[in-house]
């Protein structure tokens, strides 16, 4: 098994942009495009069973994990997580390159109290029927063979025990896989839900419940003992033992289990690059452009001044799980911006980092600003493994309280605020100081507070974790080879106070605060052109069965090709 949320996770593989990136999009195509490219990379390497996609719905940006998800709506993340199992192969185990793809993480693991990974999920039964199943369901009906379990409790009952879901809702499917717990999920049980006495009651509660697997974990060595004890139902563990040999005999791995050596040396090929690219270019989300600055008009004595701690960093590009990465593969935006137009000047400053405020020199950043035409600064957060940080077993990362490490989200790396860390606002303000026309991008994995920026840029971007293309993607958009053409699968709120903040929300309608507007900064599915579109001729036709067709005619009134979603 391997992870593969947003690319197998190994070294040489291709990187494509975290979920939020790819929802942006809003494009099955191109994500059925992605999961035959993971799908290859992951059968070549010897790899059989995918971890992903993630189609957990995404309320509480808070929470370390919003970047692997396809933001906050059940339509969106069950197209899209559809499509990428479909080109993972669709369930159909003869071809050479399916895999038996995992559906993370069962059920409403996002939004838990206090955006705390793995807590206590406050949710209705009505609300899990209509927006936190459908996605799993989608993804199922299109060929998904696995669903992982996840850490946290619905109404007090972990979800790694919860049979209503493990096993009652997904034989109402017709789910023919397998279900596995997330790492040590199963010992949770005991050890942090405190509804098990042992760690033995823990494993015979998750197998009776309809968990077949468990994921590394110790958890499952205890079966042997709980079957004497009579803790275990025999028919529980006859079902999980026949799943996983099913697959596994519909996989051919008793008589072809290993793969040859040559084909995992092709990882990183099928025009995996090429695809990366466009599913960054197309991720990419305009949020502001007072008086069109951009695309900036290319001149040749031109100068621009590129700042930020995200500006030339290979890794921030790219959002957790991600493997080592070979020199050069990854392109940064000072990259992108050099490839795109190499007759420029572009003067790279970093300012700050994101987090640690001992290396910073923003008085450097302003002078270069004050010789520019025009300033770009690469701001947000960072999901980069260093490979020196410690990690749980589970992969979550541990916070030294000796070192300040520049992660701020990732898994396990759980906000309080929203707001850019270290002295990121110090450096935008000052900057901004300059009167130097000012493009902020935000690469980052939760839709971080953009108040400031939305009110003092002149052009704002996000990028998302926009993966090893990105800075190719970025520059094109700056300079104008590609209209923006993203779109937000995840509200962004004006401030933490507002949390939850999603448009499907229930009645009654939001009134103001007393501080201010209850309203979000940008909602879901905004997002900016270089041209405009008018719609026409609204046209509602009710069917025999119920459903509404809803048409209408989209126009292009704007001076310059663009995509609308």
């Amino acid at each position: 098994a391997e992870e593969a949320p947003h690319g197998h996770m190994a070294i040489g593989t291709t990187v494509f942009p975290t979920g939020l990136g790819m929802a942006a999009t809003w494009n099955p195509e191109l994500m059925h495009t992605i999961g035959e490219i993971i799908g290859r990379e992951v059968r070549s390497q010897g790899g059989h069973i995918s971890y992903g996609p993630v189609l957990d719905l995404s309320r509480d940006p808070r929470w370390s994990r919003v970047e692997e998800t396809f933001g906050e709506d059940p339509l969106l993340a069950g197209r899209m997580g559809g499509a990428m199992v479909g080109g993972l192969g669709g369930g159909d185990l003869s071809k050479p390159n399916s895999t038996i793809a995992t559906l993370k993480h069962f059920l409403a693991y996002a939004v838990p109290e206090g955006g705390q990974n793995g807590n206590y999920s406050v949710v209705g039964k009505r609300d899990l029927l209509q927006n936190f199943l459908p996605p799993f369901r989608e993804a199922v009906d299109s060929g998904a063979l696995s669903i992982m379990s996840s850490y946290n409790s619905i109404d007090g009952i972990p979800c790694t025990s919860n049979k209503e879901i493990l096993f009652d809702v997904t034989t109402d499917w017709g789910f023919k896989g397998f279900v596995v717990s997330d790492l040590y999920s199963i010992e949770g049980i005991h050890e942090t839900h405190h509804v098990a006495p042992t760690i033995e009651d823990a494993a015979a509660m998750a197998l009776n419940a309809g968990l077949d697997v468990d994921l590394g974990g110790d958890a499952y060595r205890n079966l042997v003992s709980a079957a004497r004890s009579g803790k275990l139902d025999s028919a529980a563990l006859d079902r999980a033992v026949g799943r996983v040999l099913t697959l596994k005999f519909e996989m051919g791995l008793f008589e072809n289990p290993y793969v040859k050596p040559e084909s995992a040396r092709s990882v990183g090929g099928f025009r995996s690059g090429e695809v990366a690219r466009e599913v960054a270019r197309q991720s990419i989300t305009l949020l502001k452009n007072e008086g069109n600055l951009l695309p900036l008009e290319v001149r040749p004595s031109m100068k621009i001044a590129l700042v930020g701690p995200n500006a030339d960093n290979a890794y921030n590009m790219l959002g957790d799980y991600t493997a080592p990465q070979p020199e050069g593969r990854v392109v940064t935006v000072l990259d992108g911006l050099r490839r795109q137009q190499p007759g420029i000047e572009v003067k790279y400053v970093k300012g700050c980092a994101v987090r640690d405020t001992s290396t910073a020199d923003i008085a450097a950043a302003v002078r270069a600003a004050l010789e520019a035409d025009v300033v770009i600064a690469v701001v947000g957060g960072s999901s980069a493994r260093d490979f020196k940080t410690s990690y749980k077993e589970t992969g979550a990362a541990v916070v030294d309280a000796t070192t300040v490490s520049d992660m701020e989200c990732g898994e396990g790396y759980d906000r309080e605020t929203l707001d850019l860390l270290g002295l990121q606002p110090q450096l935008l303000k000052a900057l901004k100081e300059t009167g130097t026309p000012l493009v902020v991008v935000y690469i980052e994995g939760r839709p971080l507070e953009k108040e400031w920026a939305a009110e003092n840029a002149d052009a704002l971007l996000t990028a998302y974790y926009p993966g090893q293309e990105g800075g190719n993607a970025i520059a094109e958009v700056i300079f104008g080879k590609y209209n923006p053409a993203g779109r937000l699968p995840i509200t962004v709120p004006r401030s933490v106070g507002q949390i939850p903040v999603y448009y499907n929300r229930r009645a009654p309608q939001l009134h103001p605060y007393v501080e201010g507007d209850a309203s979000p900064r940008y909602p879901f599915g905004y997002g900016l052109s270089y041209t405009t579109f008018d719609y026409s001729g609204l046209n509602l036709l009710p069917g025999d069965d119920g459903t509404l067709t809803v048409e209408a005619t989209v126009t292009n009134s704007g001076d310059r090709d663009g995509e609308e979603v």
